[in-house]
This record gives structure tokens, C-alpha cells and sequence, in this order.
């Protein structure tokens, strides 16, 4: 996870500037979103570290408090009148609630905070909608699926998605509505199907932007609308996977044909991502009927195998590469069923990615929490209850009294990467006895 310039801790953040507005002196923004950060880095490790050069024992639990604190100015700094700070508390709100788990702080705090993010999505400017969605989305995985996460969502679904759909929204504050409307509603969505609906209807409006016109040709899009397409796509995919079966049959009616026509888009994300959500759409037909078979199936493969092996110049080498990668699982999946298992290790445990259902939710969550998708999936209830992973695990005193020092794995890795780069000068050498 990316860090701010680290900032001056013990820092008095609520004392006020010459002018009185909380937030603008006395300790910056982002030496505050860096604080926050810092604080949780040192809450993460074990109950007690010893700092380096002063043998000072940092208890965990005046950390926690500490950090605490530094998230309740956070929250009182969204209302503030000045953007900028505002701004400096949703990232560092994003960084905290990414990085730990924060359900009983969150708790009594919820309507407080739903209605500070509901304030910027409606009065701020692209950036802070942007943001602010996305913390949106963080809100509702830390508040989990239960009647808490159900409230949050009824607040902030309205709001989402009028931004999404307006035209006059910025591309950024839609995009990032777009991937939090479609996480809100996968990790909140009650047993009603109104709101799983509503939303499949919003994010479905935006990417059918992109299909082919009535002359089988598509459609100029200005730059920066295919990263847009390419969020409520995804997303869409992602609450596809809540459908039941009538809404799949009439979903693969109706978009296989059209995506197969996407797949002549010259953006190579877009590309990708309808790639991959075919791929997804198939899985779940077979999920439905085992024989089942796009009707042009023949000519999807013959795209599919085209771009599988495009060797085009005039496309960056690492977009090729990785567009063939793609368009290699996505061809043997409907050619013969085969997925590439990946494995994902956090902590002791390790959770398989066996299907393009389970693919696209694992990158949905990390798209949300990006390198704090392994602490969730160790701590988080609501990613273990997806991921099958069972209650979080409570690791003994002999195996945290196991655990290797920093330092030490620091002198470990440090050898590793020596002996590493001995090597393979040794094979590079022209040298080198190919025999």
C-alpha cells in the first residue's frame, strides 16, 4: 500500500490555524493520513514490539487507542467547510478501513459516517465524489452483510447511482460510483431482489454504451469512457453471480451476442473485461444446464483465438502479453472446461481461485481493499463466510512466539536475494557451462 510522507506523530491534529479552520495548520493532511497509516502498521503486528534503539515496549492496545482518536478527528474532518481536508480524511479513512478490521469502532458511528459520505457524493467536486464512493464501498465490507451493511446500502444506494448514470458527472467520480455500487449491493443486498435488480438496471445503462450500433459497428467513445465500461461491466458481472436462473437465461440471451461484438474494441482493458465476463457468463449457463452452448459458438472461439494469439506492433508488448494470457484461459474454458486454479496464501491459510465466478469476486475485494485484501481475509467474518474460510483462526502462543523478528527477516531476505542474484549472473554468463 502506497505511504504519504510520514508524517509527525503525536501531532496535535484538532488545533487551528490563524484563520480557525480546523485542519488547515497545526498538523497537515497528510501527515494525518500518514499518522492513521503508521498507527495501524504498528497495530498489525504482535501485542508488543520492541522499537529499534530505545527498548521501549509499544503496547498494541495504546495504539489501538491512539489510532482511534486520530479516526475520530478524521470523521469530524469530513464536515469541514475546506476540500482539501476533507479529501485528507476519506484517504485516510480508505487506508484505515483497507487495512484493518473495525467493525465495533464502525458500529456506533455508521449513521454518522454514511451521512458525511452521502454529503460529498452529493455537494463535492469529481475528486471527493471519487473518493468518497470509494470509502462507500469500504464502509459496507467493514459493516458486513448484516442489517448494518443493509442500512448503509439504503442510504447511499439512491445517491451512487445518480452520479453513475449522470452524463454530466465526471468519469472518475462514475467509475469509482460504478465499483461501489456493485460492492455495496453484493455484500448488502437483503433477500428482497429490488435493490440486486435497480442496480443490475443502473450499472447495465452504462456499459451497454459501449455494444454495437444498428449497422453492426461500434460506437466512438471519448478517452477515458472504456475505463468506465470496463467498472460497471465488472461490476455488473459481479451481481450476476446473485442472479437466480430465469434472470441468467434471459442475461445470456441478450449480452452474449453483444459482448461477442465487443470484443472488437480497440481498448485492450475493455477487451479483457468482456473477455473475462463472457467466461463468467458461460460458467454460470453450465452452472444451469450442463450442456449448455452459445448458438455462434464457433465464431467466439475464432475471436477468442485471434486474440489469444495477436501479435500486433502496434500495441505495448505488456498488453499483448497480457491480453494473450486472458484470452488463453477464456478459450479453454469454453473449448473444454479447463480453469487455471490460482492459489492465494495469507497468514497459514490459503484459499483456491477454481472458477471465473470466484475469480471475479476474490478481484472484486481486492480491487476494493488492494494490499489489505490478505489481513481481511485472515480477520474479516464476511470474506471468510464468502470464501468458505470458517470462523478467523486464533494462533497459539507457540506459534506467535515462533515468528521471526523484522530484523531478523530482513538479514534472511537480504541472503535470499544475494544468493538469488549470485545465481543467475552465473547462468546469464556466456560463460557458463550450458552442459
Amino acid at each position: 500500500m502506497p505511504r504519504n510522507k510520514k508524517g509527525k506523530r503525536g501531532g496535535n491534529s484538532s488545533s487551528k490555524g490563524k484563520n480557525g479552520v480546523r485542519g488547515e495548520s497545526g498538523v497537515s493532511d497528510d501527515d494525518l493520513a500518514s499518522d492513521v497509516l503508521s498507527h495501524y502498521s504498528s497495530a498489525s503486528e504482535s501485542a508488543s514490539v520492541v522499537e529499534e534503539g530505545t527498548g521501549e515496549v509499544v503496547d498494541e492496545q495504546t495504539a489501538q487507542e491512539e489510532t482511534e482518536d486520530k479516526l475520530k478527528q478524521c470523521i469530524d474532518n469530513l464536515m469541514d467547510k475546506s476540500a482539501k481536508t476533507r479529501l485528507a480524511a476519506l484517504e485516510s479513512l480508505r487506508l484505515a478501513f483497507s487495512s484493518r478490521v473495525l467493525y465495533e469502532f464502525l458500529l456506533e458511528r455508521r449513521f454518522t459516517i454514511s451521512d458525511c459520505l452521502e454529503r460529498s457524493l452529493r455537494k463535492g467536486g469529481g475528486e471527493e465524489q471519487a473518493a468518497a464512493a470509494t470509502v462507500c464501498a469500504l464502509l459496507c465490507v467493514q459493516l458486513g452483510g448484516g442489517v448494518e451493511g443493509e442500512e448503509g446500502f439504503k442510504i447511499l444506494r439512491p445517491i451512487l447511482s445518480s452520479i453513475l448514470i449522470d452524463s454530466c458527472a465526471t468519469l472518475s467520480a462514475r467509475q469509482s460510483c460504478a465499483r461501489a455500487l456493485g460492492m455495496c449491493c453484493y455484500v448488502s443486498a437483503s433477500e428482497d431482489a429490488e435493490d440486486l435488480l435497480k442496480s443490475l438496471g443502473h450499472l447495465e445503462s452504462v456499459f451497454v454504451g459501449a455494444y454495437p450500433l444498428g449497422d453492426g459497428s461500434l460506437p466512438t467513445v471519448k478517452a477515458g469512457t472504456p475505463a468506465l465500461h470496463s467498472a460497471a461491466l465488472q461490476s455488473w458481472a459481479l451481481l450476476c453471480t446473485l442472479c437466480p436462473a430465469s434472470r441468467i437465461n434471459t442475461v445470456l440471451n441478450h449480452h452474449l451476442p453483444r459482448l461477442h461484438a465487443c470484443l472488437e474494441s480497440s481498448e485492450v482493458n475493455f477487451r479483457i473485461a468482456v473477455g473475462e465476463t463472457i467466461a463468467l457468463l458461460y460458467e454460470l449457463g453450465r452452472d444451469i444446464d450442463q450442456e449448455f452452448e452459445y448458438e455462434d459458438c464457433d465464431a467466439l472461439c475464432d475471436s477468442l483465438k485471434s486474440l489469444a494469439t495477436d501479435g500486433n506492433k502496434h500495441r505495448a508488448k505488456n498488453d499483448r502479453r497480457k491480453q494473450r494470457s486472458i484470452f488463453r484461459e477464456v478459450l479453454h474454458y469454453i473449448e473444454n472446461e479447463d480453469f487455471t486454479e490460482e492459489k492465494i496464501q495469507f497468514g497459514i491459510e490459503t484459499i483456491y481461485i477454481d472458477g471465473w465466478m470466484r475469480r471475479r469476486i476474490y478481484d472484486a475485494f481486492k480491487e476494493v481493499l488492494e494490499s489489505g485484501v490478505r489481513h481481511h481475509l485472515q480477520f474479516n467474518p464476511l470474506l471468510r463466510d464468502i470464501f468458505g474460510l470458517g470462523p478467523p483462526l486464533i494462533l497459539d502462543a507457540s506459534v506467535k512466539a515462533s515468528r521471526i523478528s523484522r530484523t531478523e527477516r530482513h538479514l534472511f531476505n537480504s541472503a535470499a536475494f544475494k544468493a538469488r542474484t549470485k545465481l543467475r549472473n552465473k547462468v546469464r554468463d556466456k560463460r557458463a557451462d550450458v552442459m
